[in-house]
């Protein structure tokens, strides 16, 4: 089964309240559930002692006239920053800098992530920071890992998350989620728990994509974001307990973001407006399972909904635009893929 469509099963599963996809055990023989189970533990005992605590990067950055924007992170550790040592280096400081920047307007952060959430966590955060702002500009969610290495059902994690997105949308916030990133370039982990890891890592952020775009958020693709960087320099994208990016890896995953935050605003700037698709950047209009599948391969690839001839969805489900936002994702030239149109999704044409 291709990651598409083990993407559409996840996704519609959780959309109808099914269950049961969660337990390895149940698709390993005993045996080999040892053997994962064995290396699972070796792991943790390879990744260096946890921080106590995260920068507290609650406050307002930049200036300007006006009313300040509100942006509001939630999510697990890496939305809280842990790793970084301090709070101008998390990604939400990072985005907020980067927003005020462009808008020329001060920005108010207000961050509700907490080291080691689950999906499961979110909406409770979301109430927490609608008690401080009752209606932000945009909402940034990063999720998902805890999700695979306590091996919660992925079905039930994709539910949670898109019934947050819902919620956010239904108060006229923009949303943005990075999706779960690929555990499978985490270094203490060793085969076979490292492919392992990153197929459901992976698949979990196909599915993520699928949901979050269905409830009329955008996602963008962390992936193996630290991958390359992560072999060549370790000591650099990575901090002290070999897990959680350093104050590097952390900057490299808020530029994947900020464009696509500076779309959600409206904000006008390089590559940030809302456009048509690029077929010398590989992007395109197509089914979002087939956008959500390519998407996770490409870290940094934004999904979003669009309609084609006036229509929000095709035979093959809800059409999504598929956006390389960051300046150094511009893949060599090749043919289109095949299920993606790569014309202006007013006037594309896409056979099913």
């Amino acid at each position: 089964m291709g990651r598409a469509r083990r993407a559409r099963k996840i996704a519609a599963t959780a959309a109808y309240g099914g269950g049961g996809l969660a337990a390895a055990s149940a698709a390993l023989g005993a045996v080999s559930y040892g053997v994962i189970r064995g290396e699972a533990l070796l792991a943790r005992r390879l990744v260096g002692n946890p921080f106590d605590t995260s920068p507290d990067d609650n406050g307002t950055y930049g200036a300007g006239p006006g009313e300040p924007i509100e942006i509001l992170v939630i999510g697990d550790s890496s939305a809280a920053g842990m790793g970084a040592q301090h709070p101008h280096e998390t990604v939400g400081a990072i985005v907020a800098g980067g927003v005020s920047a462009l808008m020329g307007r001060r920005v108010h952060l207000t961050n509700r992530a907490v080291v080691g959430a689950e999906s499961s966590d979110l909406e409770r955060q979301l109430a927490q920071g609608l008690e401080s702002v009752t209606r932000p500009s945009v909402v940034v969610v990063m999720i998902g890992a805890n999700d695979v290495t306590h091996r919660v059902d992925r079905a039930t994690a994709v539910r949670h998350l898109e019934l947050t997105v819902r919620r956010i949308r239904s108060l006229g916030s923009e949303v943005v989620v990075g999706t779960c990133p690929d555990l499978g370039t985490i270094e203490p982990l060793a085969q076979p728990l490292r492919l392992l890891a990153r197929r459901w890592s992976r698949d979990l952020a196909a599915a993520q994509t699928i949901a979050v775009v269905e409830a009329g958020g955008r996602t963008v693709s962390l992936g193996d974001l630290l991958g390359k960087e992560f072999a060549a320099s370790p000591k650099t994208m990575f901090s002290e307990d070999r897990f959680h990016p350093s104050a590097a890896g952390y900057a490299r995953a808020a530029a994947a973001l900020l464009p696509s935050v500076c779309a959600a605003l409206g904000v006008w700037g390089h590559d940030t407006a809302d456009r048509p698709p690029e077929a010398r950047r590989g992007e395109g209009v197509g089914p979002v399972a087939v956008a959500a599948g390519q998407a996770v391969k490409d870290p940094g690839t934004e999904v979003s909904p669009t309609e084609v001839g006036g229509q929000a969805r095709g035979p093959r489900g809800r059409w999504a635009v598929l956006l390389r936002r960051r300046p150094d994702a511009v893949p060599d030239a090749r043919d289109p893929q095949a299920d993606v149109d790569t014309r202006r999704p007013d006037d594309a044409v896409i056979a099913e």
